[in-house]
């Protein structure tokens, strides 16, 4: 007769699961810095983290959520952002922004790779690793900094926040397509995407908005105008 498991036991079960959904990340996350490439067989990947062939299909599924959990596993964004330190809405936007650059920036070798694939549509299901519902996090936290920089003051209160939002999102993409392409220079990506924000912001500021956009459109030129020169 088998024995009923005890609280100790699931709790054993679900530490061991864990370990092996870290190694596995490990595993893809250094294959991908290795390889340049997202690409990577399931195979390739459970060598790599000493596991079964079926472990990471049983843990995550798809090679996708493989790469997606690759994506979130290097990120502590929600920590930095809270600590963030602005007296403004329109700071903070541009602080939440150039956090997020950081990652890029510091490690281009590791994200261009994982960009590239978040920004493919060629993929089985047309989505590449850009899923409507990651696409919906990203577009609602946008939104929620242009909130906050209407109820400030900063931002014309009549302009929707979803057309800016949108509007944002379209250059960040291109911003992001041409760096992950290798058109854009590294230390360009984030004066670039900050300038073209400012100036699109520029168009719906209020009186007590525009010193703030003002002020990060010099900053953003000026960071272009050193680099070119």
């Amino acid at each position: 007769m088998t024995e009923p498991m005890t609280l100790a036991d699931v709790g054993r079960r679900e530490q061991a699961k864990a370990d092996r959904r870290q190694k596995i990340v490990r595993a893809a996350r250094d294959l991908i810095r290795e390889t340049g490439d997202t690409n990577l067989s399931m195979r390739m990947i459970a060598q790599r983290a000493e596991v079964s062939v079926a472990t990471p299909y049983n843990l995550f599924g798809s090679k996708r959520a493989v790469v997606m959990a690759v994506l979130e596993d290097e990120r502590d964004f929600l920590h930095r952002f809270n600590s963030l330190k602005v007296d403004n809405a329109i700071d903070r936007l541009f602080e939440a922004h150039a956090l997020g650059a950081g990652y890029f920036i510091q490690d281009p070798d590791f994200y261009r790779p994982l960009w590239k694939a978040l920004l493919d549509t060629n993929g089985e299901d047309n989505t590449g690793l850009a899923t409507p519902e990651r696409q919906e996090q990203t577009r609602a936290a946008w939104r929620w900094l242009l909130t906050c920089a209407q109820d400030e003051g900063l931002l014309d209160p009549g302009m929707p926040v979803e057309i800016l939002e949108r509007t944002l999102s379209h250059l960040g993409n291109g911003v992001m397509l041409s760096w992950a392409m290798g058109t854009l220079p590294t230390e360009h990506l984030l004066p670039s995407a900050s300038l073209g924000y400012a100036l699109i912001l520029s168009s719906a500021a209020t009186p007590a908005g525009r010193p703030l956009l003002d002020r990060q459109v010099s900053k953003h030129r000026l960071a272009l105008a050193a680099d070119a020169g």
